[in-house]
């Protein structure tokens, strides 16, 4: 397929043409430049340059505090261009201007843009490059006063690095994608530290003494402008369940944001929000008005995290996706969503993870059975060995690999007073959710 492209279809299909790193994970040594997103924004003319931006990375809550982040920036007055990634349904998701995913017509001009630079570049781009392209040249294109970028994978070599954050945001650090940025926590943080810039200001989310002490070693040797770390410069002082999500006051160097509503569940969205709120201080450089606060979280939403689809029973979607994502959920599912009838877990993992490891909180928190799927993915973990795993921890087991027929077992499993919680990859939690909005399962208020 080359340009022009006759529509949306013909501009994908090009799209997808490309070497996908995320359906198919290199290691390391496979990917170690930006050359080609450099000579890519080069042809462009260095559209990230031109536009003030947030740059998030971290193990875990990427996706949440850049939703936060977005809207605070929405309810400051400014319009946003957002990059995300994965997707939950469609690749359009990625990229959004002020919430709203990019249209089809803007998308296929701008992917026409890149396949007709493509001929000029030394050697071809992979389909991950190409997206991030696609977005800054579309967030410039449509003027936009500010940009949150959410890292792909890592820091230091994810292509998104070619922004240089005029904030650059850490949430977390715990084991991900080891085979990829290496087995131990102190590489993992290194690798993200990465993203800080010269004059950045860095926002560091709560992780250990060791690991916070490497970020600001980057910082100083890279001349950031200042530091803040999560307990010492801000933080969430009180986490409350409320009607629909999280309670939370927040307290950072622009002051103490008390009883703000944060409508996601989970406590860990609680700190995410005091994150993002630091951020988007640190990017104005001052201190928010507590209307913006308010504003602003009160109008986040994060499709698939903890995302409530189905009433009597109970359905919850959450792409926890590692062991620390999971432990979170089983904390979650403990605090806030306890129910009187038999909970089960529909899971399906990507290859790389230690799915033992994930699915010990879960038996820990209630849930009685789990029911083992494959995501839709090259990188999809055998059914069997998530089956192993289950059984290992203590958890009774049933295997249906395809993701619909799972739901459909675990939903058979279960009365109106259960719950059944769909995890373990945003690939799994897509396929559930865009079913469950369909209305294609037999659930009280699905989809709402």
């Amino acid at each position: 397929m080359s340009p022009p492209f006759e529509g949306i279809a013909d501009a994908l299909a090009w799209l997808d043409a490309h070497v996908d790193f995320e359906s198919n994970m290199p290691r390391r040594r496979a990917l170690p430049t930006l050359d080609r997103m450099r000579a890519l924004t080069a042809l462009l003319g260095e559209p990230q340059d031109t536009i003030p931006s947030i740059h998030i990375t971290g193990t875990n809550g990427k996706g949440s505090t850049s939703a936060m982040a977005t809207s605070l920036l929405l309810a400051k007055g400014l319009s946003v261009g957002t990059y995300t990634s994965p997707n939950l349904h469609t690749v359009a998701e990625r990229l959004a201007r002020n919430g709203e995913a990019i249209d089809d017509a803007s998308l296929t001009a701008v992917l026409t843009e890149l396949a007709l630079l493509e001929g000029l570049l030394e050697d071809r781009p992979t389909r991950f490059e190409l997206l991030t392209a696609a977005a800054l040249s579309w967030f410039a294109t449509e003027a936009v006063d500010s940009m949150v970028v959410e890292v792909g994978l890592g820091g230091t070599w994810d292509c998104t690095n070619v922004v240089r954050g005029d904030v650059a945001v850490l949430t977390n650090v715990s084991f991900d994608h080891t085979d990829v940025l290496g087995p131990t926590l102190e590489g993992i943080a290194a690798d993200k530290a990465g993203i800080i810039e010269p004059g950045s200001r860095v926002v560091v989310g709560e992780m250990d003494a060791a690991l916070v002490d490497i970020v600001v070693e980057r910082a100083d040797a890279v001349g950031a402008a200042s530091v803040w770390v999560a307990g010492r410069d801000f933080g969430c002082e009180s986490n409350l369940v409320a009607v629909g999500g999280r309670l939370v006051t927040l307290w950072t160097p622009g002051g103490r944001y008390e009883d703000v509503l944060v409508p996601l569940h989970g406590a860990h969205q609680g700190v995410n929000a005091a994150v993002a709120t630091a951020a988007v201080e640190a990017f104005f450089d001052g201190p928010l008005d507590p209307e913006v606060i308010e504003e602003g979280l009160a109008a986040v939403r994060v499709p698939g995290r903890l995302e409530v689809l189905g009433r009597r029973p109970l359905l919850l979607v959450d792409g926890a996706h590692n062991a620390a994502g999971m432990a979170a959920l089983a904390d979650a599912l403990t605090e806030e969503f306890a129910v009187d009838g038999v909970s089960v877990a529909v899971v399906g993992m990507l290859s790389g993870r230690d799915p033992s490891a994930m699915l010990a909180p879960l038996a820990s928190a209630g849930i009685a059975a789990i029911v083992a799927c494959e995501p839709e993915s090259p990188r999809a973990m055998p059914v069997a060995a998530v089956a192993e795993a289950g059984r290992s921890v203590g958890l009774a087991v049933y295997e249906e690999r395809d993701v619909r027929a799972a739901v459909r077992v675990a939903r058979g499993m279960v009365d109106a007073d259960g719950l059944v919680v769909v995890a373990g990859s945003l690939y799994v939690v897509g396929t559930a959710r865009a079913d469950a909005l369909a209305s294609a399962v037999p659930w009280e208020d699905a989809g709402r």
